[in-house]
């Protein structure tokens, strides 16, 4: 962060009144106050923003089952956080069962708010691709066999 100029410290200034400085009353500090051409609020005023929920819609055990308000400013890391636990939950159940995960990613959604403008992240997903050994299935025990019968006298000792 950029630091202050002559003693104002980190207050943004809005203009002068006879030659001294006016701080600018902030509501949300790093929100702007300002209100966009074409929007109906500024950041620090939107409601819609203000009232936004979260709710997860897996049948996994994981936070926000039931809809919940996070803030603008916190919204990524909350989002990112529950997502691990979709990746938690994915290396817990391949490891119950004897399986192996071969793939766990995480896309975090962004959208624009429609009253202030602000972009803000709107969810995530979880993509996971676990690998189970199935040794009971013909086609496996099939696979293996035709496997061996390749491998059988590749490596021969003439020499001897």
């Amino acid at each position: 962060m950029i630091g202050g100029i002559s003693g104002y410290g980190n207050i943004p200034l809005s203009g002068y009144i006879y030659g001294k400085a006016e701080p600018e009353v902030i509501k949300n500090p790093g929100e702007s106050t300002r209100v966009a051409p074409g929007r109906r609020s500024s950041p620090a005023e939107c409601q819609t923003c203000k009232e936004r929920k979260y709710q997860d819609g897996s049948d996994e055990n994981v936070s926000f089952k039931s809809a919940q308000h996070i803030s603008p400013e916190a919204a990524a890391a909350r989002v990112r956080g529950h997502e691990q636990e979709h990746v938690a939950n994915a290396y817990s159940k391949a490891a119950q069962k004897g399986g192996k995960v071969i793939n766990a990613s995480v896309s975090i959604h962004t959208a624009v708010c429609p009253e202030c403008g602000r972009t803000y992240v709107s969810g995530g997903t979880t993509s996971t691709m676990i690998k189970y050994n199935n040794e009971s299935n013909p086609y496996t025990q099939n696979k293996k066999a035709n496997d061996a019968m390749g491998l059988v006298g590749q490596n021969i000792d003439l020499a001897g």
